[in-house]
């Protein structure tokens, strides 16, 4: 644990009769650190979050804040701010009701009370909300009572449990660009949980991808995008096009991929540290288009395909073609001219400096030897 460190997760492990629902979970939280718990349901994440807020015991490991062993505190003696899934809103008491509640449970002074619970009203933009009771609330008027609730007491974390899950997209947006402000302003650290990779992307300051109660990669938004460290994380994060290829060793000592008779440049570190069966990450958008023309000569930085499919997304256009058996999604911009139909065959080129490999053991040894033959000759 390092100065900086408010929240070290050590170890933990929980299971529900023959399912691991948390295995070996490991990390630290710097203090006013935006981090998010990323992956599909059942991976792992809202039981992270239980064990975090002390809702849920471990079977093993321990919750440490700053230094001091919480793992067996209760939810009250943890100081924790928490918005949960359909906000939790009391039916029965105002919007200025439910924000107070937390500062009576802790018998703050009434004066106090009347005070704080003006200033997050303030903060979250919902003053004039404090007589209305839920049902007169918007969704995004809840969402906003529930987080300004979670303030209410000054907590040393907030844990957000998919807290837009409930809401459309365009009130989805706002609140994310509301999330982002409120982090700022009261530096807090946030945890958050969610399923959709933009909103991910969009908050967070690290990323902890989860899997089946294992934490795949823990690292920057850029970082997890760019640098898939599993085939999971690489298909889960954003689209990606996974290819069966072969990474080799060039005459220039650089590494290249072989996929389809092509030979594709790869960067430096873009490669497992031995050559061998990979699985060639390509994202759509680092894929340039071109029509094939009777001028057009094969290269060896050209693939040649077949575009099989158009779909027009408002702003940017997906092109799905074929090569061989592989079909790949490319993402182009709305605006970009692009004279291809489907049918048409195009000329495809794979941007090297945004390839990336992943180990796979599905290739053939013998497949393996030939290429390498070849190349060597």
């Amino acid at each position: 644990m390092t100065s900086s460190t408010v929240l070290e997760i050590d170890g933990i492990y929980k299971r529900y009769g023959e399912q691991n629902a948390l295995e070996a979970i490991s990390l630290d939280v710097a203090r006013g650190e935006f981090l998010t718990l990323l992956g599909p349901s059942g991976s792992g994440k809202s039981t992270l979050l239980a064990v975090l807020a002390g809702f849920t015991a471990p079977d093993r490991g321990c919750v440490y804040l700053n230094g001091a062993d919480i793992t067996h505190f209760s939810p009250e003696r943890r100081r924790f701010g928490v918005v949960p899934q359909g906000y939790g809103l009391f039916p029965h008491l105002t919007a200025y009701e439910n924000i107070a509640f937390p500062l009576r449970v802790r018998r703050t002074p009434r004066t106090r009370i009347d005070g704080r619970v003006q200033e997050v009203m303030e903060l979250l933009q919902i003053e004039g909300l404090g007589n209305r009771l839920p049902m007169h609330l918007s969704g995004g008027q809840q969402q906003r009572v529930a987080l300004a609730r979670a303030f209410s007491f000054e907590p040393d974390l907030l844990l957000l449990d998919e807290p837009m899950s409930a809401l459309d997209a365009s009130l989805r947006r706002d609140l994310q660009a509301e999330l982002v402000r409120l982090h700022r302003q009261v530096g807090t650290t946030f945890i958050h949980v969610t399923h959709d990779q933009q909103e991910a992307l969009a908050l967070s300051d690290r990323i902890v991808v989860l899997n089946r109660g294992r934490a795949e990669q823990i690292g920057s938004p850029r970082t997890i995008y760019d640098h898939p460290a599993s085939r999971f994380v690489a298909s889960f994060l954003g689209k990606n096009n996974l290819l069966k290829a072969i990474a080799l060793v060039g005459p220039d000592g650089r590494i290249q991929f072989h996929w389809h008779g092509h030979r594709i440049a790869a960067r430096p570190g873009a490669v497992p540290p031995t050559a061998g069966p990979c699985i060639l990450a390509v994202r759509p958008e680092n894929i340039t288009l071109d029509a094939v023309r009777s001028s057009a000569s094969h290269s060896d930085d050209r693939i040649r395909g077949k575009v099989i499919s158009r779909t027009f997304l408002g702003s940017s256009t997906d092109i799905v073609v074929a090569v061989g058996d592989d079909t790949l999604s490319v993402t182009l911009p709305a605006t970009a001219a692009s004279p291809t139909a489907a049918g048409e065959d195009v000329w495809l080129a794979f941007d090297s400096e945004r390839c990336w490999c992943l180990p796979n053991g599905d290739a053939s040894p013998s497949q393996f030897a030939a290429i390498s033959s070849e190349l060597a000759a």
